[in-house]
C-alpha cells in the first residue's frame, strides 16, 4: 500500500531550511495532523509553513487561510490589545480597577490593581455563578456577575490561572476606559487587526465561512491527564477543587469552546481564532518598536519587564506548578524560558499552540495545530520548531558577522 504524501506548503527564508524540515517531521514522525507554522525577524517574515489537514477525517487541506482556535493563546491577543489601550493612556497599569469601573470594587476587590489583575493575582480565577450562552452574550449581565465576585484569596500574594475568567475582566476594562466603549473583541478589530492587515478574531463574525475553520480534536483522558503537573492531575479529578472550579461546568470542554455557539462569542480568554501569520505578525509589531500603532516607549518598557512573583512564589494555585505573567502575558520565570531574553512576553494555549514577541531579537513567533496535545508548557511539536529557529538565528547572524 502506498503511503499518500502529506501536504506541505509555504517557505522559509534560506539560513531557515532546517525549521521546515521539523515541520515535516511533526506529519511524518509525531502525529501532527493539521498545523501551521509563522515567524517574523526585524519585520521580515522568515518563516511561513501549513500542513497537513484541516479536518483529517475528510482529508480536508490545511489551506493558507485556514483559521483554527487558539484557545489560551488568545490571551496574549488580548493582552496587546490592552497594551495598545494602555498606549493611548486610557489607563494606568498601577491604577485600582474600581478606578474605572467603580462597581468592581464590591467584595473586597476595591485595591486590586490592573496590574495584579492581569498577573492572575486578584483571586478572581472562578466565577461562582452560573454561566449561560445568553449571560455570555449579555455582556450587562456578565458585567454584573463579574463585579460580584469576590477574591478567593489575598490579591496579590498568590497567583493562579484566570483560565476563562481574565478575558472578561479585560473586556470591562475595555468597555469602560475606550472613549467608545467597545468590547475587547470589537476594539481588537478596529485597532489592531484592520491597521495590521491581520485575520484574527475574538467572536468570529458570520462572513467567515465555517469550511475555513479547522476541527480541533483532544487526546484520550489518561494520556491527556498524564501530562498535567502531579497537584493538576489530582486536582482534574475532584470536582470542587480550584482547578475545576476555574472551569464553569456549562463550558469546560475545549471541543463545546470549538463549537459554532461558542465561536461567535467573545471569550478573549480562550475564544480567538485565526492564522499563526497573523498572530505572528502581531508580535512582530511590538517585537520591534510599535512604530505601526503608535505604541510608546513607556508600554514597550512595561512589556519587557521581566515578571515579579507575588508575595507568596512562583507557585500557581490553580496549575500546581511555577508560573510567570506580567500585564496578561506569560513571562519567563526560574526553569522555564522562551525567546532569547526574560524581554519575551507572549501566551501558549491549551494543546500546544503558542504565540511570543522577543523584543531583544525582534522576533513575532506564533504556531498553531489542530491536535491537542498534552502539556501545559513546551509541546514537543511546538517547542522543536521554536528550538529549531532559535539555532538558525543564530547560525544566519554569525555567517553574517563573517561576512
Amino acid at each position: 500500500m502506498v503511503k499518500r504524501a502529506i501536504p506541505i506548503h509555504g517557505f522559509v527564508a534560506p539560513g531557515f531550511e532546517p525549521v521546515r524540515e521539523e515541520f515535516v517531521r511533526n506529519f511524518e514522525e509525531r502525529g501532527e495532523p493539521g498545523a501551521a507554522c509563522a515567524i517574523y525577524s526585524k519585520g521580515e517574515k522568515v518563516v511561513d509553513l501549513w500542513g497537513g489537514y484541516r479536518d483529517k477525517r475528510i482529508q480536508a487541506p490545511w489551506e493558507e487561510d485556514t483559521l483554527v482556535i487558539v484557545f489560551s493563546s488568545t490571551k496574549g491577543l488580548s493582552a496587546l490589545a490592552l497594551a495598545l489601550a494602555n498606549s493611548r493612556g486610557y489607563f494606568d497599569y498601577e491604577a485600582p480597577v474600581a478606578h474605572y469601573w467603580p462597581e468592581f470594587a464590591q467584595n473586597g476587590k476595591e485595591r486590586i490593581t490592573i496590574r495584579q489583575l492581569l498577573a492572575h493575582e486578584a483571586g478572581l480565577a472562578v466565577i461562582e455563578e452560573p454561566l449561560t450562552l445568553q449571560i455570555l452574550a449579555d455582556k450587562d449581565a456578565l458585567a454584573a456577575i463579574l463585579a460580584r465576585q469576590w477574591p478567593l484569596w489575598e490579591p496579590g500574594t498568590r497567583h493562579g490561572y484566570h483560565g476563562f475568567s481574565l478575558g472578561w475582566y479585560e473586556s470591562e476594562l475595555i468597555r469602560h476606559t475606550d472613549p467608545r466603549h467597545r468590547t475587547l473583541g470589537q476594539f481588537f478589530q478596529d485597532e489592531l487587526a484592520t491597521p495590521l492587515g491581520l485575520e484574527f478574531y475574538i467572536g468570529v463574525p458570520p462572513s467567515v465561512p465555517a469550511e475555513r475553520i479547522a476541527t480541533v480534536t483532544e487526546p484520550w483522558l489518561v494520556p491527556k491527564l498524564l501530562g498535567m503537573p502531579r497537584g493538576m492531575m489530582l486536582s482534574a479529578l475532584n470536582p470542587r477543587s480550584l482547578a475545576i472550579r476555574t472551569v464553569n461546568p456549562r463550558i469546560h470542554s475545549n471541543l463545546l469552546l470549538n463549537s459554532p455557539a461558542f465561536l461567535v462569542l467573545e471569550m478573549p480568554s480562550m475564544g480567538g481564532i485565526g492564522q499563526a501569520s497573523s498572530i505572528a505578525r502581531a508580535y512582530s509589531v511590538f517585537a520591534t518598536g510599535g512604530k505601526e500603532l503608535g505604541i510608546t516607549s513607556q508600554t514597550l518598557a512595561a512589556l519587557r519587564t521581566p515578571a515579579v512573583p507575588p508575595t507568596q512564589g512562583w507557585m500557581d494555585l490553580v496549575l500546581h506548578r511555577d508560573m510567570g505573567y506580567s500585564l496578561g502575558f506569560l513571562k519567563s520565570f526560574p526553569g522555564y524560558q522562551f525567546g532569547s531574553s526574560d524581554a519575551a512576553f507572549g501566551a501558549p494555549g491549551s494543546g500546544g499552540s503558542f504565540g511570543f514577541a522577543d523584543p531583544d531579537a525582534q522576533v513575532g513567533y506564533a504556531y498553531v495545530m489542530n491536535h491537542q496535545g498534552v502539556r501545559v508548557l513546551d509541546e514537543p511539536r511546538e517547542k522543536i520548531l521554536r528550538d529549531t529557529f532559535y539555532r538558525c538565528l543564530q547560525q544566519v547572524a554569525e555567517r553574517q558577522v563573517i561576512a
